[in-house]
């Protein structure tokens, strides 16, 4: 058996999760742990090697399992730590989502660099998922639309502040309002400021990404399917009548699929595993 460990780098929280594979080239990993870290700017190389063992250790998961490693970030400065990181613990130099990888989808972009590589991650996912055309919504520090055509073509996509981001970029401002708990209130109308604004950053969301989603429609395809991710997917997808479908894990798989267009050949594998 051979394992995969896949990490997503992003502005909020680090992703992680390994695949495991049996002994078939052509299998399919299956996602047997999964975690999410706080991201911090400041870590050192040994405060990441040290959580990481500790994240092993918790799950019962032995350092040497680990037999490939694939990062996508969103974080420059972080992105050589955790190179650095994987080579120390795991004896691997890990491959690195970003300008040369192979994914199957070309990128339609005016500059293909100014796309983030979880968006790209995202997108080669959600297309494996339902084909083209298809829209990912990721629900992160920002929230963004990804479109692929029905051809597989990364097309572009929406960005726009995320719920946490304008939650707090309010709060700041406005003297007079406190903190709430994103969650369902009784009635759109709120009878309690609390209440209004669960209101207006639930529904107001819900409401955004189905405009949104309509207006992508338009240019991609009216029978364009939508896909959701993000720490708040499952809620504000429960209030919204476009998003089809949430997965927590669209980041990881399209991280794994990404892997498996890059790996190396049977008789390669078999060469390198021999050592």
């Amino acid at each position: 058996m051979t394992t995969l460990l896949v990490i997503d780098i992003g502005n909020t929280n680090v992703s992680l999760g390994l695949f495991d594979y049996g002994d078939g080239a052509d299998e399919r990993g299956n996602l047997a742990q999964h975690w999410r870290t706080g991201t911090h700017r400041d870590q050192t190389s040994d405060e990441v090697a040290l959580m990481l063992r500790s994240l092993f250790e918790h799950e019962g998961r032995g350092r040497a399992d680990v037999t490939d490693v694939i990062i996508s970030s969103v974080v420059p400065p972080l992105l050589p730590i955790w190179e650095r990181v994987s080579t120390k613990l795991f004896d691997r130099i890990p491959l690195i989502v970003g300008p040369g990888i192979r994914t199957g989808m070309p990128v339609r972009y005016e500059n293909p660099r100014e796309v983030g590589a979880d968006r790209i991650v995202n997108a080669v996912a959600a297309f494996e998922m339902f084909g083209g055309p298809v829209i990912a919504v990721d629900f992160g520090t920002a929230t963004t639309f990804d479109c692929v055509s029905r051809n597989c073509e990364y097309v572009g996509g929406v960005i726009f502040p995320g719920i946490h981001i304008s939650m707090e970029a309010l709060f700041e401002r406005a003297s007079m309002l406190h903190r709430v708990e994103i969650a369902r209130p009784k009635s759109v109308i709120g009878k309690t400021t609390t209440a209004a604004l669960q209101s207006g950053l639930l529904y107001g969301y819900a409401g955004v990404v189905d405009a949104m989603v309509e207006r992508i429609r338009g240019e991609l395809g009216a029978e364009a399917r939508v896909v959701a991710t993000g720490g708040l997917a499952h809620r504000v997808a429960s209030e919204s009548t476009t998003i089809e479908r949430v997965d927590p894990f669209l980041t990881l798989e399209g991280l794994r699929l990404i892997f498996e267009k890059n790996r190396p050949s049977g008789d390669a594998q078999r060469k390198e595993r021999s050592r």
